[in-house]
């Protein structure tokens, strides 16, 4: 019987998020589990340069993190945000919000931002980045914001949707998982970066996920 992969340092996702869990997965090596509980102040002084914002909350969740995990993990936490007309957009705070965003951005194109932040054995803080996709939504009747709401989902999602619910669409060169909340390909390249073996490619498992050819995730694997 082959021995368990090993990965050293072992990874810790700072995030209860399921879809975040499923997408780091597909980099097929074990990785931990550490929720954290952390304020998201998008009134942040940070709010006038927003990928600096996204990735000062991904540093704070894993500052969080840090304090709960052993201190040879690698800890790997994200935020997400929308940006419509310099207007940045968090998870809703109920139902009334949650229609006025998507009727704000119904037939629009928006920026979504995540912010990473790589916690490393040994670092005296975390390392971030920050990633920005373009993103058109659907034009959004009434009717679908019922039906959209009826799921149960907008209020954990930035901007009130789920990208994988099919209400709005990502250009082939750009990142959808971005939208999903977690940039894998960008986060594989920075592991790897970081010296970290073993791991998959997450291009295969995403194409086959979305039935298409991302034309983005190889030219940042290889």
């Amino acid at each position: 019987m082959d021995a368990p992969l090993v990965i050293d340092p072992p990874l810790v996702l700072a995030s209860a998020s399921p879809r975040r869990r499923r997408l780091l997965a597909w980099l097929g090596v074990p990785y931990e589990v550490s929720a954290t509980d952390t304020p998201e102040d998008l009134d942040s002084p940070l709010k006038g340069v927003p990928p600096v914002l996204a990735r000062a909350i991904a540093a704070e969740k894993a500052i969080a993190a840090r304090g709960s995990v052993g201190a040879d993990d690698a800890v790997i936490a994200c935020d997400t945000i929308v940006l419509t007309d310099r207007r940045i957009l968090g998870k809703p705070a109920d139902i009334d919000d949650a229609f006025a965003m998507l009727r704000t951005l119904s037939g629009r194109t928006h920026d979504v931002i995540t912010g990473v932040a790589l916690f490393m054995p040994g670092a005296a803080e975390p390392r971030t980045f920050a990633v920005t996709t373009p993103v058109l939504m659907n034009d959004l009747a009434e009717d679908d914001l019922r039906a959209w709401a009826d799921k149960g989902e907008l209020l954990g999602c930035a901007g009130a949707y789920n990208i994988e619910s099919h209400l709005a669409s990502v250009a082939p060169d750009q990142c959808y998982q971005n939208v999903a909340g977690l940039p894998l390909c960008h986060l594989y390249r920075e592991l790897v970066k970081d010296g970290f073996t073993g791991l998959t490619s997450p291009v295969a498992a995403c194409d086959e996920a979305r039935c298409t050819q991302c034309l983005l995730g190889p030219r940042l694997v290889s």
